[in-house]
């Protein structure tokens, strides 16, 4: 465990720097003091007050980090994105990275009480931050927890924007956790690894998830298709044709795109059906992530 110790503190340290440029003097000596009185008692007392108090302390508005902060970030856990994490968050985070390295034997125990009995708020705080715990049988059946809660918020805390999932989770833990954001609605997008990680199996499971909503006429995400292009064979091409045919703009473009990265003869024979479309491809214009970016727009512009 000693190797995932500096990691630990240096991770805490550079959340106290951008939140001592966020907060008041007053309420970062709070903070401090707050931890001397973790470290002096005899039980989860004052742990548990921290956290609970650290919201009323000190608010929660965004942390609004900047491009710099960002790859201090990254370059301190490769892929540790916390640019949707706001004040109270990267608080209690610093304590449990503290806590961690203080008291590597037991943090375990701590962070598997601490996520079971946490309100919504907190559990979202403990989980955004598993990348940066040390890693352990006990964290992983704790995450396992997570991915299965009813709780959208709590599972976006694992799957989105974490390295977590990506760098630790097997093929078969991987492709429920895609799966699974299917079935709650959440987006693809902000998962980590997702085009490194999208595996043969995980295509299959997607097209046959595809044929039950068509089956009962329902709309099928068009994010899906990014983890099927690479794999698609036989029947699957078929999918992405019918996708590709579809008459809304965007729906088009996806399966087009998905068509683009199939190595099947059959399917680079389809993208010539799509001249226009394919120059979009060609020329960098027509992406995944612009295609997020538009899902993104009109998500926000219906809400």
């Amino acid at each position: 465990m000693d190797r995932h110790q500096p990691m630990t503190i240096k991770a805490a340290e550079l959340l106290e720097y951008w939140l001592s440029q966020r907060i008041s003097n007053e309420h970062t000596e709070w903070l401090k003091s707050q931890w001397q009185k973790i470290l002096t008692s005899n039980s989860d007392r004052e742990l548990h007050i921290t956290l609970g108090l650290i919201p009323r302390k000190l608010g929660r508005a965004d942390l609004d980090l900047s491009d710099a902060d960002l790859l201090a970030a990254d370059q301190l856990v490769s892929g540790w994105d916390p640019s949707t994490w706001s004040i109270d968050t990267a608080a209690r985070i610093a304590v449990l990275c503290r806590l961690a390295d203080e008291n590597d034997e037991n943090f375990q125990d701590t962070i598997v009480d601490l996520c079971r009995n946490a309100d919504l708020a907190e559990g979202i705080a403990l989980y955004s931050g598993i990348a940066l715990y040390p890693h352990s049988d006990k964290l992983d059946k704790l995450i396992g927890e997570g991915l299965r809660s009813n709780m959208r918020a709590v599972f976006e805390a694992i799957a989105h924007h974490n390295p977590y999932p990506a760098t630790h989770f097997d093929e078969n833990r991987w492709n429920h956790m895609v799966l699974k954001a299917l079935f709650i609605d959440s987006t693809l997008a902000p998962i980590q690894g997702l085009d490194k990680r999208a595996n043969e199996e995980l295509a299959t499971i997607l097209c046959d998830y595809a044929h039950e909503r068509w089956a009962a006429t329902r709309p099928v995400t068009i994010e899906l298709w990014r983890c099927v292009g690479p794999f698609a064979k036989d029947t699957m091409i078929d999918d992405l044709q019918r996708v590709a045919e579809s008459k809304t703009s965007i729906e088009h473009r996806a399966g087009v795109l998905a068509l683009s990265q199939c190595p099947d003869q059959r399917a680079q024979d389809l993208l010539a059906s799509y001249p226009q479309t394919a120059s979009h491809i060609a020329n960098g214009t027509l992406t995944w992530d612009a295609i997020s970016k538009e899902l993104l727009q009109q998500s926000g512009a219906t809400s």
